[in-house]
């Protein structure tokens, strides 16, 4: 019972990340139709999340002593290092294309699960992969101005490794004694990942007096400092914390399908609030990442794999040698 209702803790919290995330694009888009460089946005949204997470960097220092190499890596990767790749792919090729690219982390991840990590995958995370990626395509319109710029899906691919990391070192940072709490990951990673996009983005020529004024959104003025202050606290704070704390619960594989979501929330939020229509591709991928969703959600192994196991194990007429044997083996 409580393997269950973990279970369902990690679904709605990575579905809390997923709608989180998806409501960034929304809120960003007003803000670059007025003018601001879309560089600016991103750096605004990193930096001013990892202002608002400074005390509790502070207040879990001691993370930087225990695991430097992960603070580093998530920041590098999982923040700086998806939002640079995706912004530079996306002056290449077409923003669906490189949404899709992206996307393809869940697959990634269950390649490196597999051969890297050498971990049995289950066919319910595969069939999930699968369906939700192809729901993708028709959920971003993939086919809409296709063009393939090899140095556009190299850098739409490295932002699908990234986001790979970001799944990665999610469920890194609980491993053993030395684990690290989810809000000293997302506190330094947020810091790191604005160090560097400070260099990227120059946002010292930023004309400031443009968040001072009124955009639009859903036909209605909203003044841009909310806008930024959503993009902020929601779409960065409460949407990695959510994200992170999802892997932990689940797995990476299937809290990266679960993820695919974002795509979805975007998509209908564009449609509710900036007048972007949905076609009839775009509601069918979206049934499609949903069900992947759901289907790779029974991939959480069951409490009696092990045991299985063991049975097989016996009945092949091989004794195990002992349980710590078997825990190696695992």
């Amino acid at each position: 019972m409580s393997r269950a209702r973990n279970s369902r803790a990690g679904l709605a919290l990575a579905a809390a990340s997923a709608f989180a995330f998806g409501g960034s694009g929304v809120a960003a888009k007003p803000l670059i139709e007025s003018g601001v460089d879309p560089l600016h946005v991103v750096w605004l949204r990193v930096a001013g999340a990892a202002l608002v997470m400074l005390p509790l960097a502070l207040h879990h220092r001691s993370a930087v002593r225990r695991r430097p190499g992960l603070l580093l890596g998530f920041g590098l990767l999982a923040v700086a290092g998806v939002q640079g790749f995706y912004f530079a792919s996306i002056s290449y090729i077409p923003v669906g294309v490189a949404l899709l690219v992206e996307y393809l982390a869940p697959a990634l991840v269950l390649v490196w699960v597999r051969f890297v990590q050498r971990k049995p995958v289950t066919k319910a995370a595969a069939v999930g992969v699968l369906l939700a990626v192809g729901g993708l395509a028709g959920v971003v319109q993939v086919w809409s101005g296709l063009a393939f710029d090899p140095l556009g899906l190299l850098l739409a691919l490295g932002a699908a490794a990234c986001q790979v990391a970001y799944f990665l070192l999610s469920e890194k940072g609980s491993e053993g004694d030395a684990s690290v709490s989810p809000v000293a990951i997302i506190s330094y990673g947020l810091l790191i990942g604005a160090a560097v996009l400070t260099v990227v983005a120059r946002p010292w020529q930023l004309d400031w007096s443009q968040l001072s004024g009124q955009a639009v959104l859903g036909g209605q003025e909203v003044p841009e400092a909310a806008l930024v202050g959503w993009i902020v606290l929601v779409s960065t704070v409460i949407a990695f914390l959510t994200g992170v704390v999802a892997v932990r619960r689940l797995s990476p594989q299937v809290a990266g399908v679960v993820a695919c979501l974002e795509a979805v929330i975007a998509t209908v939020l564009a449609w509710a609030l900036l007048d972007e229509r949905l076609a009839a591709p775009q509601i069918v991928g979206g049934l499609m990442v949903l069900t992947g969703a759901f289907i790779a959600q029974s991939a959480t192994p069951s409490a009696t794999d092990r045991p299985a196991q063991r049975r097989d194990t016996e009945s092949a007429g091989t004794r195990p040698e002992s349980e710590p044997a078997l825990q190696r083996v695992g």
